[in-house]
């Protein structure tokens, strides 16, 4: 208790010099006494420059990893169109390159000058960053995919290095990715009849398989609902 009080005390002599605020270490602290003109980053620990007028203010950026999610739909080899969805885990390396391209987080009063940081901000932030760049090139490459013969695990790897090669400039970097395309019932229909028609090629049995795709083609497709009764449902 006795120490509690000492602290305080030091704090309050000293108010008229410098404030008591110090950076946190588990988010990057930028300091500007110029209203976001510059910046000047404050490592973790150190007091904060006392805030004179209102253009003296500090703004705090996450420190560790976060998650964020682009959806959207976007074209494959010969127009075939699909759902994509993507996950992602980023970590801001440079917090006054990121302030500088997500300007609204760098200003007075936002939900960036505390702690406890709005994620709304930052998924407002992560459209107009990232997952911006992550469509832009994902869409370029997409392009010249066959969608048939398209491996996943080999698309996020060309994906992840391309967005990052972008996003140097900008002080973040997606340490992995997830990219799931989710084609339209039709064209699912079609990768399974070309994937089994290759495995009936690879087989010698071409002919047995076109006449088991033209009989699959014209089967009537039957959904089946079955409701219980309101005496099978009480009693279960």
């Amino acid at each position: 208790m006795k120490h509690l009080f000492t602290t305080a005390s030091v704090c309050l002599l000293a108010f008229s010099l410098t404030s008591c605020d110090r950076a946190q270490s588990n988010v990057q602290t930028l300091y500007t006494n110029n209203c976001g003109v510059s910046w000047q980053l404050i490592k973790a620990g150190e007091t904060l420059p006392k805030g004179l007028g209102m253009c003296s203010y500090k703004v705090t950026v996450p420190d560790y990893p976060m998650q964020g999610e682009s959806i959207f739909k976007s074209a494959f080899k010969n127009r075939v169109m699909a759902k994509i969805e993507v996950t992602y885990d980023y970590s801001i390396l440079d917090a006054i390159k990121y302030v500088g391209e997500a300007k609204y987080l760098g200003k007075i009063n936002s939900d960036s000058d505390d702690e406890v940081n709005s994620s709304k901000a930052y998924e407002t932030a992560e459209n107009s960053v990232i997952d911006k760049r992550i469509k832009e090139v994902a869409r370029d490459l997409l392009i010249s995919e066959d969608i048939v013969d398209f491996s996943q695990a080999e698309f996020e790897t060309k994906l992840l290095e391309s967005v990052n090669e972008l996003l140097k400039s900008k002080g973040v970097k997606i340490n992995f990715l997830s990219f799931v395309p989710i084609p339209e019932e039709q064209t699912r229909q079609a990768i399974d009849v070309v994937t089994a028609m290759k495995i009936y090629e690879s087989k010698g049995l071409t002919e047995v398989g076109k006449s088991v795709t033209s009989a699959r083609a014209g089967a009537t497709k039957v959904e089946v609902t079955v409701q219980k009764d309101d005496k099978s449902v009480a009693e279960d």
